[in-house]
C-alpha cells in the first residue's frame, strides 16, 4: 500500500476532471489510476468520488479529504524543493571533527577564507585526538594524521608530514647528540602516547630498519607538551614536522639523527561516503587541498588526484 499514489492519484483525478486526463498528468494507464482512488476508497471506507458516464463530482467527504491532500502533496514538492535548491551550491551546517594540535596551528586560520568563500555554510568545529565515528556521532568530514588503515570510510589525501626526532642545540651540548637511534635510550625523552607504536620509535636508516625502546621521563597525549619540553631543553621527542618544523626553520631545535628517517604521514580529510557527497563537503575538501599544496612546514605534498577515491 502506498498512501502517497493514492493521494496523488485521487488529486489528480479531481484537479484534471477524468481519470483519462489523470492518468495523462501522472503519465500511467487509467486503470492504474481507478485502481488506486478505489483502494484509497476502500482502506478509508468512504466514498469521495461521484462517478457518472458525463461527469465526475465530490462527495462531502471527498472535499475534505482533497483539501488536505493538497496541503500535503504542496508539503512534499515544498521539502523536495528545499533539499535539491542548493544540489550544486555549498550550502547548510558542515559538521567536522580536526585533531587538536593541527586543527589549532593549521586549520584555525583557515575557516574565516572558506566562509568567506562559501557564505551560505555554517561550520561546527570539534578538536579532539581520538578517533571519532562519522556517521553516529553526525560528522560530514574528519581530519586524520596516519598510516590510513582500510575502512568502510572514504578518504582523500590532502597533505603530509613526517615524525621528526629532534632537541633544542642546549640540550645536545649539556648531554650529547645521539651517534645511533640506540643511543636514545639513554637520554631523557618525552613520548607522545597516542603515537601507534607506543614507546616503541622505529627508523629507517643507512643499514636498514631499525628500532629502540625507549623509557620517557613523561608520557602525554599532547604534541604540544612533547615540543613544549624539547624547546624548555628537556629532551628528545618524535614530533611530526606539522607541529615542530617552525622551531627547525628558527633553530630552536634541530633534527636528530636526520640520516635515520621515522615515519612518514598523510594528512587526509575523511567522509562517510562518495556516494552523493554534499557539495559544501567537496567544497571543503577541495579547499584543504589547495590551501596545504605547499605546507607551512615545509614537507613537500604530493599533488593529490582531481578525482575522490
Amino acid at each position: 500500500m502506498n498512501r502517497f499514489d493514492e493521494m496523488q492519484a485521487f488529486a489528480a483525478v479531481v484537479d484534471a476532471g477524468s481519470f483519462v486526463r489523470a492518468a495523462d498528468t501522472l503519465q500511467v494507464s487509467k486503470t492504474a489510476v481507478s485502481r488506486l482512488v478505489g483502494e484509497l476508497e476502500a482502506r478509508l471506507g468512504v466514498r469521495l468520488l461521484h462517478r457518472t458516464t458525463r461527469r465526475l463530482s465530490l462527495t462531502a467527504e471527498g472535499e475534505v479529504f482533497h483539501a488536505r491532500c493538497k496541503e500535503l502533496l504542496a508539503g512534499v514538492a515544498e521539502a523536495e524543493t528545499e533539499v535539491t535548491a542548493g544540489a550544486d551550491e555549498a550550502v547548510g551546517l558542515l559538521r567536522l571533527n580536526v585533531p587538536v594540535s593541527f586543527g589549532l596551528l593549521h586549520l584555525a586560520a583557515l575557516w574565516p577564507a572558506f566562509l568567506q568563500q562559501h557564505p551560505k555554510v555554517r561550520l561546527e568545529v570539534t578538536l579532539a585526538d581520538r578517533i571519532v565515528d562519522l556517521v553516529d556521532e553526525g560528522y560530514d568530514l574528519a581530519v586524520r594524521i596516519a598510516r590510513l588503515p582500510a575502512s568502510s570510510l572514504v578518504s582523500r589525501q590532502i597533505g603530509r608530514t613526517r615524525l621528526v626526532l629532534c632537541a633544542s642545540p642546549d640540550y645536545l651540548r649539556r648531554h650529547g647528540t645521539p651517534a645511533h637511534p640506540g643511543d636514545i635510550a639513554r637520554h631523557a625523552v618525552f613520548s607522545y602516547t597516542l603515537l601507534a607504536s607506543g614507546d616503541t620509535w622505529s627508523f629507517d636508516g643507512p643499514e636498514g630498519p631499525v628500532s629502540v625502546k625507549v623509557t620517557p621521563v613523561m608520557r602525554t597525549n599532547s604534541g604540544d607538551t612533547c615540543c613544549a619540553a624539547a624547546l624548555a631543553h628537556q629532551g628528545i621527542v618524535l614530533q611530526p614536522t606539522f607541529l615542530v618544523g617552525s622551531h627547525l626553520r628558527s633553530g630552536a631545535l634541530v633534527e636528530v639523527l636526520p640520516a635515520y628517517r621515522s615515519l612518514e604521514l598523510g594528512i587526509y580529510a575523511v567522509y562517510p561516503s562518495r556516494r552523493h557527497l554534499q557539495p559544501r563537503v567537496r567544497a571543503l575538501i577541495d579547499f584543504l587541498v589547495q590551501a596545504f599544496r605547499i605546507p607551512a612546514w615545509g614537507d613537500g605534498a604530493p599533488t593529490p588526484p582531481a578525482s575522490f577515491s
